[in-house]
């Protein structure tokens, strides 16, 4: 046989596997709210027995986004190859008009429909946890283990939904007394607050904070107005180590709001080894990486309320 065609041959028949595992994925409808059907896409492991599994959410500034945009599609196949199965979530878009633009908001406007925006997300994310617990026996997934992740205004609404469990939070009573998620990978994400600074009444579960600190979009420190609004990674990181509490900080110098996707893609490696040392190995180290990477350049790394709203909203 011409040496080249065996050559094709050989290509064709292995090329469903040069690109890695692919894993299985079901959809289901895990509730209806405000009229509207809110799925999950469940991605099965490459694994026998109970898994892990880490829940995840997407960004778009709680105005656009979804569950399945194929910026995710590697960190998704890299953890379902790992032996974590992979659950993505659709949740209620809180801010969908101002994508539209189909009214004009102030300030005080703009800070209330942020604060019921990310409530809705954290209810929401609330609710597919209970239907993953519900099935937990029959997808063999394991109920200690489960990690929450998000990116960007996923990475806000998973942040916010560790710290209302810490804190006991009248929406965080719908789950389990006794249940706690094993971990949090957030991507560029904030935690928000009407009344100050966050503060835990218990330890969180380990955290791990991808973040770059010229963020124009999530801030990396806070950005505050009389103590109302988004306290960041490093503000996080800060409150962490005053609790001793675990937690792996990336942080990228002058890297912008990149950092809500480009993890997925470039840091599976430190992200796996997150999930074996602090929630296989229940790792209680914090750990910090600092990285001055040449693909970013000095610049701007201080920002104001109003940066934050008109680089995500225009206004």
């Amino acid at each position: 046989m011409n040496r080249t065609i065996l050559a094709l041959i050989i290509s064709i028949l292995f090329i469903g596997t040069a690109e890695g595992f692919t894993p299985k994925k079901h959809t289901y409808l895990y509730a209806e709210k405000s009229g509207q059907k809110l799925y999950m896409d469940h991605y099965v492991a490459n694994a026998e027995g109970e898994r892990g599994c880490v829940v995840f959410m997407f960004g778009g500034a709680f105005a656009k986004g979804t569950r399945d945009n194929q910026a995710y599609a590697t960190y998704f196949n890299e953890l379902a190859e790992a032996g974590y199965d992979v659950i993505s979530i659709d949740y209620r878009l809180g801010l969908k008009m101002l994508e539209k633009k189909e009214q004009e908001f102030t300030l005080s406007d703009m800070i209330g429909a942020l604060y019921g925006s990310i409530d809705m997300a954290v209810e929401d994310l609330y609710s597919a946890t209970l239907y993953i617990l519900d099935n937990a026996k029959k997808w063999n997934i394991d109920t200690d283990k489960i990690v929450i992740s998000g990116s960007s205004a996923g990475a806000i609404s998973v942040l916010q939904a560790e710290y209302e469990i810490c804190n006991r939070a009248e929406n965080a009573a719908v789950l389990p007394e006794d249940f706690r998620y094993a971990g949090v990978i957030s991507f560029a994400g904030a935690l928000f607050s009407l009344n100050g600074e966050p503060e835990w009444a218990q330890k969180p579960a380990p955290i791990m904070l991808f973040h770059g600190n010229s963020d124009n979009q999530v801030p990396y420190k806070k950005a505050t107005l009389l103590g109302t609004g988004f306290y960041g990674s490093q503000f996080i990181v800060n409150q962490l180590d005053k609790l001793s509490s675990p937690y792996w900080f990336y942080a990228v110098k002058y890297a912008n709001h990149d950092l809500s996707v480009t993890p997925m893609r470039n840091n599976l490696v430190h992200i796996k080894e997150f999930l074996k040392d602090y929630v296989e190995q229940g790792s209680k180290k914090p750990r910090m990486t600092s990285v001055a990477d040449t693909a970013y350049p000095k610049r701007q790394t201080s920002f104001s309320v109003d940066d934050y709203l008109k680089a995500n909203y225009g206004l």
